[in-house]
C-alpha cells in the first residue's frame, strides 16, 4: 500500500513538473522515480537527443551511469536515433547490435536485459528509457504500462493543476484528503524526505496530523506554527483548508537554524546569569553619559558598593582627580569611533583608597541610526599585576644601569641576556646573543661551578667564588668577584643569574700599593744613604786636607834645597801631583755635599757649558767603567740661563746617567766601546741640550708613558727620575722631551729660555 502510495504522489509530483515547465532534469528523476516503485524493474536511465551533437545525453538521476568509451568529438547516436523512429520499442539485445555511442555506455553499464523506449517528456524534445528488467520478466511485461503512461504524460502535460503547491517553492508541501492521506507532494518534500515519501512524510508531521486537518476543515481556518522533527532537522508546520476541495494543503518550513539559536540564546541567557552573578570582574551596564544601569554582585567585593548603590551613580566619579579627564576624552572618542574601548585607571574604594582597574567597553549601538544607546563594561582588579610590574620595571632599571656585570643563565652554561656592563666589558653587541659562559671562564672555574656552584645555589640560594673572566673579543682578562644566584619561578622551574664585580681597580690598587711601599723603603734607603754620604764626605774632607798641607809643605821644604838632583825634581813633581788629586777629590766632595745638601732654590745666571762639565765629571767614573766615550758639541758662546744650579745639575745627572745605563745594557758584552753624545745650541729664544744615546731605545707606547710617574722600564727602577726632571725644568720655564736619536738609542731634549735678567 505504501509503495503504491509513493508512486501515486510521484506521478503528481511528474505531472505538476510538466505542467509548470519545471527543468526536464527534474522532471527525469521524478519519472524514474514513478518506474523504479515497479518490482519488474531493475534500473532506469533517461536520455534526452541532442540533435547538435547527434548523441544521446543522461538526464535526471544519473549516478552511477559511466561515461563514454571514445572520444566525444566522433561520438554518435543517430543510427539509433533513425531506429527508433521507426520502431518505438527496441529490446537492449537489439541496441547493442547497433554500433553507436549510447550502445557502448549500456554495455559497460553492464546492462544485458531489458528494452529501449522513446518516450518524450517535453514538446519537441525527443528522448527515450534504458529500463532494465528483473531477470526472468517477459520483455513485454512493461509494455501496457508504458502505453499507458506515454498517454498520460500526453494529456496532463497541458492541464493546470492547482497553484496553491507550486513545484518551485523551496520549502516541503503537501496535499492531503478530509482523511489526512497523502494526494501530492512538490519537489522540495521529494528532496528533503526521498523516494519512501509516505513514511518519511508520515514521520516529520506532528503526531497529531489526523487531528490537524479535520480541525483545519471543519472550523475553516489556518492552524500554524506546529514543531517536529525529522532527521536531527526541526519542521514548523502550517494547516491550510480548502474547503470547496475538501482538502488541506499541509506547508513545511525547515527551521532547524532558528530553533538552534534560540536554543542557544537561552543556554546563553542563563550561562551569562551564572556568569554575571558568580564572576569575580564586574559587569556593568552605563548610559551613553557614563551612569549605572546595573551592576553584578562583584562590585561589593571589588568597590564596596551594591549593584542597588551604583545605579544613577556617574562612573567618572569613582576614577582619580588625574585620570579623569584623560581617560573620559579617550574613552568617549574610541567608542565613538570603533565601539570598543580598553583602559587602565585608578578607580576609588568606598573605604577612600585607590585600586588599578582594567576595563574593557564596548559600545551598544541603535540599529537604524548607528547612536549609541548602551555601553557594555568589564572591570578587572589588577592592582597586585601593576604594583608587581613597577617592582619589575624598578628591579629592572637597577639591573640595567648596575656597574656590575650581571648575567642571566641557565644549568647548562648558555648565557640567555647580559646587561649593559657585561656587553661593555665583555665586549659584546647584542645582550640576547646564546653565548656559553665556558668560553667566558677557565676550565677550572667551569668545572668548579659544574660540581659545586649549581647545586650549592640550588639549595642555599648562592655561591661565590674569585675568578677572571676572559672577553669574547680576545681583550686581556680581568679579575671578578662572582655571584651565582639560584631563581624559582611560579612553576617552579628554576633560572640563575650571575652578579659579577670587576676587581681590576682593587688589583691595580693593590699593586700599586705594594709599589708605593717597596717606592717608600727605596727612598727611606736612598735618603739614608744620602745622610750616610753626607757623613763620609765631612769626615773625607779632614785626612784629605792634611795630605793637601803635608805636600804643600813638602813642596816647599824641597823648594829651599840648592842644587837639586833628578831624584828630588821626581819627588816634587810627586807631592805636585798628590795635591792637584787631593784638591780634585776635595772639589768632588764639596759639589757632593752641595748636591746633596737642602737649601732653598736659588736662581742665578747660569753657563751652561761650565754646568755640563761639571755634570761630566761628576760620571765621569762611571762612564769609563762602562767603557763609554761622552763626547760633548757645545757651540761657542751660549747664552747663560737663569736657574738653580743644583737642581739643574740633578736633572743633567739624571739624563745623563740614565743614557748611561742604556749603553751599558747593551754594549756590556762587547769589546768596543760605544758612545754618548750631548749637544748644546741655541735656536731662536731657546737653548737645547740634546743628549744621544746608543740603547735600545722605546716604542711608541712607552715614549708616551716615559714621563709618567712610577713608570719605569728598569727592574730596579723608581720611575720617578724623569718625571721629577720634567717638573724642575718646566719649573723654570723650559721643558723635557724625548725623541728617537741620531745613535739609534734615545735622544732626550731640555729646552730652557734664555732671559736677559
Amino acid at each position: 500500500m505504501a509503495e503504491q502510495t509513493n508512486q501515486k504522489l510521484q506521478l503528481r509530483l511528474l505531472q505538476r513538473l510538466l505542467s509548470d515547465k519545471q527543468p526536464l532534469s527534474q522532471c527525469a528523476r521524478a519519472l524514474q522515480a514513478v518506474l523504479r516503485f515497479d518490482p519488474q524493474v531493475r534500473s532506469v536511465w533517461y536520455f534526452n537527443w541532442q540533435a547538435s551533437a547527434d548523441i544521446y545525453s543522461p538526464e535526471g538521476d544519473v549516478r552511477g551511469w559511466p561515461p563514454g568509451p571514445s572520444d566525444l568529438l566522433t561520438a554518435t547516436d543517430q543510427q539509433l536515433f533513425s531506429a527508433l523512429q521507426h520502431n518505438a520499442r527496441l529490446t537492449i539485445a537489439q541496441v547493442h547490435a547497433i554500433d553507436c555511442w549510447l550502445s557502448h555506455r549500456i554495455k559497460r553499464a553492464g546492462i544485458s536485459y531489458g528494452v529501449v523506449v522513446s518516450l518524450p517528456l517535453q514538446t519537441d524534445q525527443e528522448g527515450l528509457l534504458v529500463i532494465e528488467l528483473q531477470q526472468g520478466v517477459e520483455l513485454y511485461a512493461l509494455d501496457s504500462l508504458l502505453l499507458v503512461l506515454s498517454a498520460y504524460l500526453g494529456s496532463v502535460a497541458n492541464e493546470r493543476p492547482p497553484a496553491e503547491l507550486l513545484s518551485t517553492d523551496p520549502q516541503p508541501a503537501l496535499w492531503v484528503n478530509h482523511h489526512a492521506e497523502f494526494v501530492e507532494v512538490n519537489n522540495a518534500a521529494v528532496d528533503r524526505f526521498g523516494t519512501q515519501i509516505a513514511e518519511n512524510t508520515q514521520l516529520a508531521l506532528p503526531h497529531n496530523h489526523q487531528q490537524l486537518v479535520r480541525s483545519s476543515l471543519n472550523q475553516q481556518r489556518v492552524i500554524e506554527d506546529f514543531d517536529d522533527q525529522f532527521a536531527e532537522q526541526v519542521l514548523l508546520w502550517s494547516y491550510i483548508p480548502c474547503i470547496q476541495q475538501q482538502r488541506v494543503l499541509v506547508r513545511g518550513r525547515v527551521v532547524t537554524e532558528q530553533a538552534k539559536q534560540l536554543q542557544e540564546a537561552a543556554q546563553a541567557s542563563r550561562l551569562y546569569r551564572l556568569i554575571t552573578e558568580n564572576t569575580t570582574d564586574l559587569i556593568s551596564r552605563h548610559t551613553p553619559d557614563g551612569r549605572f544601569i546595573n551592576a553584578s554582585p562583584a562590585s561589593w567585593n571589588l568597590l564596596g558598593y551594591w549593584p542597588e548603590q551604583l545605579r544613577g551613580m556617574r562612573s567618572q566619579a569613582l576614577l582619580h582627580a588625574q585620570d579623569v579627564v584623560l581617560v573620559e576624552q579617550r574613552a568617549k572618542n574610541a567608542l565613538a569611533e570603533d565601539g570598543y574601548h580598553t583602559m587602565t585607571a585608578r578607580v576609588r574604594h568606598r573605604d577612600g583608597h585607590y585600586l588599578w582597574f582594567e576595563t574593557a567597553s564596548r559600545a551598544i549601538r541603535e540599529t537604524y541610526t548607528g547612536a549609541i544607546v548602551e555601553i557594555i563594561s568589564v572591570s578587572r582588579d589588577i592592582t597586585e599585576r601593576v604594583q608587581a610590574e613597577e617592582n619589575r620595571r624598578r628591579l629592572a632599571e637597577v639591573v640595567e644601569v648596575n656597574t656590575d656585570l650581571v648575567l642571566f643563565v641557565d644549568s647548562n652554561g648558555l648565557i640567555r641576556w647580559m646587561n649593559p656592563s657585561a656587553q661593555r666589558y665583555l665586549q659584546v653587541a647584542d645582550a640576547q646573543t646564546s653565548r656559553q659562559l665556558a668560553d667566558l671562564v677557565s676550565a677550572a672555574t667551569f668545572n668548579e661551578l659544574n660540581t659545586k656552584g649549581w647545586q650549592a645555589a640550588d639549595e642555599q640560594g648562592v655561591w661565590s667564588c674569585e675568578t677572571r673572566f676572559q672577553p669574547y673579543a680576545g681583550a686581556a682578562s680581568f679579575p671578578v668577584s662572582l655571584v651565582l644566584l639560584a631563581h624559582k619561578v611560579a612553576g617552579g622551574e628554576r633560572y640563575y643569574s650571575l652578579v659579577a664585580r670587576n676587581m681590576a681597580e682593587r688589583e691595580l690598587r693593590e699593586a700599586q700599593q705594594r709599589k708605593h711601599q717597596e717606592e717608600l723603603a727605596h727612598t727611606a734607603r736612598l735618603i739614608t744613604l744620602g745622610e750616610l754620604t753626607s757623613g763620609i764626605a765631612h769626615e773625607m774632607n779632614q785626612p784629605l786636607a792634611a795630605v793637601i798641607n803635608y805636600a804643600s809643605a813638602s813642596l816647599r821644604y824641597l823648594q829651599t834645597v840648592d842644587g837639586q838632583s833628578p831624584s828630588l825634581q821626581r819627588v816634587a813633581q810627586g807631592l805636585e801631583r798628590i795635591t792637584e788629586h787631593a784638591n780634585h777629590a776635595a772639589e768632588v766632595i764639596k759639589r757632593l755635599r752641595a748636591f746633596l745638601r737642602k737649601e732653598p732654590r736659588r736662581v742665578q745666571a747660569l753657563n751652561i757649558a761650565e754646568v755640563l762639565q761639571e755634570t761630566v765629571q761628576l760620571c765621569a767614573w762611571e762612564a769609563n767603567s762602562a767603557r763609554i766615550e761622552i763626547e760633548q758639541q757645545l757651540i761657542p758662546e751660549l747664552p747663560l740661563v737663569y736657574a738653580d744650579r743644583v737642581l739643574l745639575e740633578q736633572v743633567l745627572l739624571n739624563v745623563l746617567r740614565n743614557a748611561i745605563e742604556a749603553n751599558r745594557d747593551r754594549y756590556q758584552e762587547q769589546a768596543e766601546p760605544s758612545r754618548i753624545l750631548i749637544r748644546a745650541e741655541q735656536h731662536a729664544e731657546q737653548v737645547f741640550i740634546k743628549v744621544h744615546d746608543q740603547g735600545a731605545g722605546v716604542n711608541a707606547a712607552q715614549l708616551e708613558q716615559l714621563f709618567t710617574p712610577f713608570y719605569t722600564s728598569k727592574t730596579d727602577g723608581l720611575g720617578l727620575g724623569l718625571s721629577m726632571s720634567r717638573s724642575i725644568i718646566e719649573g723654570f720655564g723650559g721643558s723635557l722631551e724625548a725623541e728617537k736619536g741620531e745613535l739609534g738609542g734615545l735622544c732626550l731634549i731640555c729646552r730652557l729660555p734664555v732671559r736677559t735678567a
